[in-house]
């Protein structure tokens, strides 16, 4: 693995939903500290990720945050400490681990579930930097 990924966190996403293609540009545009890479779960990359977990590698439904060498979260623990990392505002998020998992995982479900009826597919073009912290997609 690279030195440079040891500090930043790895985001994979579905990489032909809608939803989640917006919540990937969401998170570039408030990543002031620099601290996020994005794969998606359809690359190379990421399939390599779930299969070394042994998690499903043709269902795409769930977004993962990896801290290399440490932990990798998913649903919506990863969505709260995305948005703990991203600081400011959003380090309200930790509200959010008041609701037991179990409750904003079934909820998190319910929108996988409808992700593709909720946004189409954007064709969306990041600046240079940007593009720089996808791993692969």
């Amino acid at each position: 693995m690279e030195e440079q990924w040891q500090n930043k966190y790895v985001v994979f996403f579905d990489g032909d939903c809608g939803v989640c293609n917006f919540w990937v540009q969401w998170i570039l545009e408030r990543d002031k500290k620099d601290q996020f890479l994005f794969a998606s779960l359809q690359s190379d990359f990421g399939q390599n990720f779930l299969s070394e977990r042994g998690l499903d590698t043709k269902v795409f439904n769930t977004m993962y945050l990896w801290k290399p060498n440490q932990y990798y979260l998913q649903k919506s623990k990863a969505v709260l400490q995305i948005a703990n990392l991203l600081g400011g505002i959003y380090k309200l998020s930790w509200l959010g681990k008041i609701v037991p998992a179990f409750l904003s995982d079934k909820l998190y479900d319910i929108i996988s579930r409808n992700r593709m009826k909720l946004a189409n597919q954007k064709c969306y073009l990041p600046t240079p930097h940007q593009r720089a912290k996808f791993i692969q997609v």
